[in-house]
């Protein structure tokens, strides 16, 4: 389970050091080897295992719709495997890297079965967005209802 915010900051070569209370998790899970594809706005970063059940599962949808089309091509084919080395690094690729506006300053995001690793000035700017919605709705949404924090 990933979870948690943390700033990080990519090398000269692209390179991201994963924090070192993943790295286990990650040999355990899938022999440090990761999948990392585009979202909207940040990328996403897979244990290889868990990106294949969800490759599985895109490729399988009908591509007559054109909407599903365009998400397998941008997920699917964005996916690329990159593999934690000796010092708990990832090389991000270049073009992934653009793609996310990623230059020094990053923020890699636990989301349970993944992470997202976004720009940081983007995301500080989407999490004020994010708090100022949240504080402008009455209500919450039915799914979270149920949900006791």
């Amino acid at each position: 389970m990933f979870r948690g915010v943390n700033p990080l900051n990519l090398d000269a070569k692209g390179r991201l050091a994963v924090p070192a209370r993943y790295r286990e998790a990650l040999h355990e899970c899938c022999g440090g080897q990761l999948v990392v594809t585009v979202d909207r706005e940040c990328l996403l970063l897979y244990p290889l295992p868990a990106w294949e059940e969800i490759e599985r599962k895109l490729i399988q949808l009908p591509t007559f719709n054109p909407k599903v089309r365009r998400m397998q091509r941008l997920l699917v084919g964005h996916a690329t495997e990159v593999e934690l080395d000796g010092a708990g690094r990832i090389l991000l690729p270049q073009p992934l890297r653009e793609f996310a506006g990623l230059e020094k300053e990053v923020v890699l995001i636990g989301q349970g079965h993944r992470f997202e690793i976004w720009s940081a000035p983007l995301w500080a700017r989407r999490r004020e967005e994010w708090l100022a919605q949240e504080a402008e709705e009455e209500e919450l949404p039915a799914e979270l209802g149920s949900l006791s924090i």
